[in-house]
């Protein structure tokens, strides 16, 4: 290899192709650790290497069916009381979102 391998985010490191062919397996393992490999032919860079976007979460839908129907669905649609909403904005789970 021509470079120790780097860290991920960093300056891609540059391989030869010969160098690659030969350690294609620890290539790749490296790109899968976040790491981004150029590999070079005749010392210019040719094609790079890098690891996948991770896959979106999947929905499932209807994974809440087993909990059965709303007993009032049209209490959602209802505003809060004065208390309830004050305590969703002290809670940590709002702290940081933008205000109207």
């Amino acid at each position: 290899m021509e470079t120790a391998p780097s860290a991920p985010h960093s300056t891609p490191r540059i391989v030869n192709v010969h160098q690659a062919k030969t350690n294609l397996s620890r290539l790749i393992d490296d790109a899968h650790a976040g790491e981004t490999i150029v590999l070079a032919k005749a010392g210019k860079p040719w094609a790079r290497l890098m690891p996948l976007a991770p896959p979106p979460p999947q929905r499932i839908p209807g994974r809440l069916r087993t909990q059965g129907p709303l007993h009032d669905p049209d209490a959602l649609l209802e505003p809060m009381d004065a208390d309830e909403l004050a305590s969703w904005e002290d809670s940590p789970v709002m702290s940081g979102a933008p205000t109207p």
